[in-house]
């Protein structure tokens, strides 16, 4: 893995600032982080932007409409828009860091022109239909049905912790398409329109009082045979690569954030005072070394990635992604335990942000698959053990 930089990348980090300075002053106030529906049409707006200046899916294939950028590129991109300040991909978050990569890897031409321009351009917004109230982590054991009638399937289950399906127009669903097989064989991945009738959404507020995740239920709902990606019962090996994405890659942008964080963290812990505790002090050294950890982790599962495309593979993060989110969403954790102590009372104030993130940090060990999942994943892959019973 060759971390330098080339004279290329350093005039793309140069273009890019240039174009952040003038752009970021332009934007409007940000919304409300509870009012989902403002947050969407802020969030698009700034992938418009992104789209037209040649920076929408800077990392996805040329082929699915994206710029074909180096993984240098893609994580000098990250590191200087956060550095500015600039949005995340926000509400945009499904469809454009797991939903669109998989149908660029595993969707046909037809589909890749339906669905991914709408993507880059922030006019669509997709959310995840995985999870079950008795399927989370096991999602094997999924119950959804969906029944072939003619070019249609009929669906019907529901789903829970549905991401971002308050203000989704489309949803990455998966289904069982056969009952009597084993349980990873009978499962279809499908593109559901949430207009579609039957579907009704019915928001959940966490911890923090957002809605960002939803139940929906499907009631005899009638998907095209058109919307499927993949073959029919061939759906657990797609689903693996999406959450091979959001695993692997997904979480980048996060990880520039909390070294963000982390740096302002200890500004405040100056200001404050708080600097003079010893035990404080080595607390947040040592998160600086586990998140600089984490970025070189993360650079090598970029560059893996890139260097299995150019060697004819597809480019889909491999194992190494489930041993970055193991240790990614513990040390999410560990970080805003550390705000808290920096904040100290002021900790419990729920308008602080960084009170805010504590609560949301508390889901990462369970979102995209538990810490226990992963253990197993790399238990039997990675090492492999034998598997369990």
């Amino acid at each position: 893995m060759d971390l330098t930089y080339t004279p290329e990348e350093e005039e793309f980090r140069a273009r890019l600032r240039t174009w952040l300075a003038r752009e970021l002053p332009t934007l409007p106030p940000r919304p409300d982080p509870l009012d989902w529906p403002a947050r969407r049409a802020y969030d698009m707006d700034w992938q418009r932007r992104l789209h037209d200046a040649g920076y929408a899916g800077l990392h996805w294939p040329k082929d699915a409409g994206g710029q074909g950028a180096t993984p240098t590129q893609h994580l000098i991109y990250l590191e200087e828009t956060e550095a500015a300040g600039a949005p995340y991909v926000g509400a945009g978050f499904v469809g454009l860091l797991h939903a669109g990569p998989t149908i660029a890897a595993e969707g046909t031409a037809e589909q890749r022109a339906r669905w991914l321009p709408p993507i880059l351009r922030g006019d669509q917004v997709w959310c995840q239909g995985f999870s079950e109230p008795d399927a989370g982590s096991d999602l094997a054991s999924l119950r959804t049905r969906a029944v072939r009638d003619g070019d249609h399937y009929v669906v019907t289950g529901s789903k829970i912790w549905t991401s971002h399906a308050e203000v989704a127009d489309w949803c990455e669903l998966l289904v069982r398409t056969d009952p009597d097989a084993p349980r990873h064989r009978g499962i279809t991945w499908l593109a559901l329109p949430m207009d579609a009738p039957g579907v009704t959404v019915r928001p959940l507020r966490t911890l923090a009082g957002s809605t960002e995740f939803a139940e929906v239920f499907l009631d005899e709902v009638r998907v095209p045979v058109t919307h499927r990606v993949g073959d029919e019962n061939d759906g657990w090996r797609v689903t693996m690569v999406t959450l091979s994405f959001e695993r692997g890659t997904a979480f980048v942008g996060e990880v520039v954030a909390c070294r963000r964080t982390l740096r302002l963290l200890a500004q405040h812990a100056r200001k404050t005072g708080r600097w003079d505790d010893d035990v404080l002090r080595r607390r947040l050294g040592r998160l600086n070394a586990e998140f600089t950890a984490l970025w070189r982790l993360i650079q090598w599962n970029v560059s893996e990635a890139a260097h299995g495309m150019r060697n004819g593979g597809t480019g889909i993060p491999k194992e190494g992604g489930s041993v970055f989110k193991l240790r990614y969403s513990h040390a999410r954790q560990e970080l805003y335990d550390a705000a808290a102590a920096v904040l100290g009372p002021d900790a419990l104030d729920l308008a602080q942000e960084w009170t805010r993130e504590r609560l949301s940090s508390l889901s990462y060990t369970i979102a995209a698959g538990t810490s226990q999942i992963q253990h197993t994943i790399l238990a039997e892959r990675i090492l492999g053990l034998p598997r369990g019973r």
